[in-house]
């Protein structure tokens, strides 16, 4: 079977809303610096006001980890999609209009329940540390039901985000769709997003890896978290095995590449001055994947991948403000 898209993503629909603040900002709205925190909607409401009242204008991206990914890789010139759950409201019909305009084919049905859509606030600090503030909205009702199979069954890659995997509906949502990639012959890759998602889901997570994977994405603490290791190497060795493509980002020291025996050490790409981290592994992972859809080699890809992590960090913004490339 003939593949449409080169790569298909399965994540979180988020609308970003990053402004820049400065520590004091952190300290008044009671925002631990660099953390990842879950809110409501009345949080969001409170925390919406305050990036309103400061010295510049909140912009409003459609992302999530994943749909930061597939736009990526729409970017560099590789045909992408994404499934994943809206709401019947204005923030859902800009998340969807925002994920088209990327390039994207986006043909997921709101949802009907009146819940929100998810939306995560980043503020980030002149130093390029990135505190997020999510209220997860209609991601948290995504199942069964929104696995599209014809899309799927088109798609070379589907890659999966972990942030999704949180509860039993995401999870057998995301079963279901590796074993059908799996059954017709598509490759499966998953980030793991985030040590504590791991260590909250540990033993399934490390079940999907086992009987599902293809290639997937950590970094140092993601990786040592799902092996239970207390260094690195130890946790590779628990996880190399033919079948699955290990890629573990190192922030400065680059990455590593580990694929059917061989190991790849992957340099980071120069940048002149870190803006906002938002985005990073997410934009790996996004040149990496394209660069395989390309017919690169894992250790071109894996640069690819450096790359594009260290243009999104010297801007503001988790997507690709240029098109990235190898240079013959």
């Amino acid at each position: 079977m003939s593949t449409n898209f080169d790569v298909l993503g399965i994540g979180n629909a988020l609308m970003d809303i990053l402004v820049p603040v400065d520590d004091a900002f952190l300290s008044e709205h009671g925002l631990e610096k660099g953390s990842m925190a879950l809110i409501d909607n009345d949080r969001v409401k409170v925390l919406g006001d305050a990036f309103q009242s400061t010295s510049e204008s909140p912009r409003e991206i459609a992302g999530g980890s994943a749909g930061n990914t597939v736009v990526g890789i729409a970017k560099m010139g590789v045909k992408a999609a994404y499934l994943a759950k809206i709401g019947q409201d204005g923030v859902g019909t800009r998340l969807a209009e925002g994920y088209r305009e990327a390039g994207l084919h986006f043909s997921s049905t709101p949802s009907t329940t009146g819940t929100p859509s998810g939306q995560c606030l980043i503020a980030v600090t002149p130093d390029g540390q990135r505190t997020m503030s999510t209220c997860l909205g209609t991601n948290t009702e995504f199942g069964l039901e929104d696995i599209n199979e014809a899309e799927i069954k088109r798609a070379g890659t589907i890659y999966m985000e972990g942030y999704l995997f949180d509860d039993e509906s995401a999870k057998a949502g995301f079963v279901k769709a590796a074993e059908i990639a799996q059954a017709n012959n598509r490759l499966v890759a998953l980030t793991l997003s985030d040590s504590f998602c791991v260590g909250r889901h540990r033993a399934s997570f490390a079940q999907l890896v086992d009987h599902h994977v293809n290639i997937l994405f950590a970094n140092e603490d993601e990786m040592m978290a799902l092996a239970e290791a207390d260094d690195l190497e130890t946790a590779i060795k628990a996880f190399a095995r033919d079948g699955l493509t290990l890629c573990v980002t190192r922030s400065e020291k680059g990455s590593l590449i580990i694929d059917s025996g061989k190991r790849y050490d992957i340099p980071a790409a120069p940048v002149a001055k870190v803006v906002d981290t938002t985005g990073a592994g997410d934009q790996y992972a996004a040149g990496v994947l394209a660069g395989r859809a390309k017919g690169l080699s894992w250790d071109k890809a894996g640069y690819l991948g450096s790359l594009a992590a260290a243009e999104v960090i010297s801007h503001f913004g988790a997507r690709p403000e240029k098109t990235i490339q190898l240079e013959d």
